[in-house]
């Protein structure tokens, strides 16, 4: 921190102001996986990844809100159906979430019958709290369904320093299972 001397027209110091130096934080951001790698990341099994258009009604986008207790963030989610030949395996779908102060970009794969296949972080965009990347922390999610609680420290360990992006990520997750159940599980 440093001062400034305001001086009168007769060189008298009139008043010190302190003057702070504020350095801006460090941009980070780390593409880890591009969306093709992750979906083969999380189902390996697919030989196709078809996109899967879908705009949510207002009535869907409210159920999915009351259904996780997070909002829906947008009317058109990326979704893409997982096949083998002619049989489902189900949905990758791409979401952010916001992290601390920047979006954290992920996939969720979801099996048919609603349960979570996998999670991986495509991008990380603050300077701290990637240890969200952990597959030891994603593979907490596998076998969740939307009936699960997700509740940081009691079925999803929190990690300190990363208490943010843990939860916006579990609620992320959440929120995701919420649209199949709303929108994707009689899609097939």
């Amino acid at each position: 921190m440093t001062s400034r001397l305001w001086r009168s027209a007769r060189g008298c110091s009139l008043l010190a102001i302190p003057v702070l130096a504020a350095a801006p934080a460090p941009a980070v951001a780390t593409d880890y996986l591009t969306i093709a790698e992750a979906q083969r990341a999380l189902v390996p099994q697919a030989n196709s990844f078809q996109p899967f258009p879908l705009t949510l009604s207002p009535a869907q986008i409210k159920q999915i809100r009351q259904i996780a207790g997070v909002p829906q963030r947008t009317a058109k989610p990326q979704v893409w159906r997982a096949a083998s030949g002619s049989k489902a395996l189900g949905w990758v779908i791409v979401d952010e979430v916001i992290g601390k102060h920047e979006f954290i970009t992920y996939a969720t794969a979801i099996s048919p019958d609603g349960h979570v296949l996998g999670v991986e972080i495509l991008s990380y965009r603050e300077s701290k709290g990637d240890q969200v990347r952990n597959a030891n922390w994603r593979n907490r999610f596998r076998g969740k369904t939307v009936s699960d609680p997700f509740k940081l420290n009691k079925d999803i360990p929190n990690i300190s320093g990363a208490t943010l992006s843990c939860r916006n990520l579990t609620d992320g997750v959440k929120r995701l299972l919420a649209l199949h159940a709303v929108a994707l599980g009689k899609a097939g």
